[in-house]
């Protein structure tokens, strides 16, 4: 229903490239080529400049492409609740989600969907995200949440939200750091970390080869199956932990811990969809078309 000419422009916009985009949309670059022109006549105005073979927004085009992202977003779910009054979705959703989603994402967001699709009986499986990709495969599960950064060949991954890992320490301890360390003190401080096959000891063991440090230099007291039970660990030891931001807010926020920053070690990371290559149908897709419109609120 949106306007075409609109997902145009947003696509030469993002890929600065006008063959890029034709690829994208499945059309001709003289199409392209049509449809910006048609948008430049409209708004009288150029949206791009062009030097040589290289293109870049002007002005003009920066502020259309701020309100593109917001049209195409309306669009978008006005398409979808239209298609829901045409539709009673009813059967059964099994869910999976590593540690960190299912605790500290997923719950809203399930209230909600359970709220729009009452026919739907939705269970949900909790493990690390390697156990979750394996009850993908297995078939004890119809969609999965995972975290990290490792990718199994056989499965498919799309982005459902950013997420960032910090290390924190009790908040008023006797293990003397300041606000700010450099990634090789880390070596002589106690950790406390996710199990292996936890996305985030995925991502934090990634951080650590990007500065050419080895996770089996560093002196780790244990590792632990839940970001709860490192957080209570924390509380009781003079240790650091590595866990999402979004999992201490309220510890933070009450003082039992705090953030300690590695200086140029940034640990981001996306939690994704994953699902077996070919089985994106059913009750699975309409969840992640669901979650995909109501991930601002979480």
């Amino acid at each position: 229903m949106s306007d075409f000419r609109i997902k145009v422009f947003q696509s030469v916009a993002k890929n600065l490239s006008f063959t890029k985009a034709s690829q994208e949309l499945f059309i001709t670059q003289p199409a392209i080529t049509k449809h910006i022109h048609e948008l430049e006549i409209a708004y009288q105005t150029r949206l791009f400049d062009r030097q040589g073979g290289k293109i870049s927004l002007t002005d003009s085009g920066k502020l259309l492409l701020e309100h593109t992202e917001r049209i195409l977003d309306a669009y978008k779910r006005l398409e979808y609740e239209m298609h829901l009054l045409n539709n009673n979705y009813a059967g059964e959703l099994r869910l999976g989600a590593s540690t960190t989603i299912a605790q500290y994402v997923l719950p809203p967001l399930l209230a909600s969907f359970i709220d729009k699709f009452p026919q739907v009986h939705l269970s949900l499986m909790n493990g690390n995200s390697r156990e979750i990709e394996t009850a993908l495969q297995e078939h004890r599960i119809d969609l999965g949440l995972v975290e990290g950064v490792i990718r199994q060949p056989n499965l498919k991954y799309s982005t459902f939200l950013s997420d960032e890992l910090v290390a924190v320490t009790r908040g008023r301890g006797k293990l003397l750091l300041t606000e700010e360390i450099m990634p090789e003190e880390l070596l002589n401080i106690p950790l406390v970390l996710r199990e292996r096959g936890s996305g985030t000891l995925d991502v934090f063991e990634k951080a650590l080869q990007e500065r050419d440090m080895k996770l089996s230099s560093l002196r780790v007291l244990m590792y632990l199956g839940s970001t709860e039970s490192i957080k209570l660990f924390l509380e009781h030891t003079e240790c650091m932990g590595i866990v999402s931001i979004r999992s201490v807010s309220n510890e933070l926020y009450a003082g039992k811990l705090r953030v300690v920053e590695i200086k140029g070690m940034p640990m981001l990371r996306e939690f994704s969809f994953v699902q077996l290559q070919g089985q994106e149908i059913g009750l699975s897709q309409e969840f992640i078309q669901f979650a995909s419109l109501h991930n601002q609120k979480l």
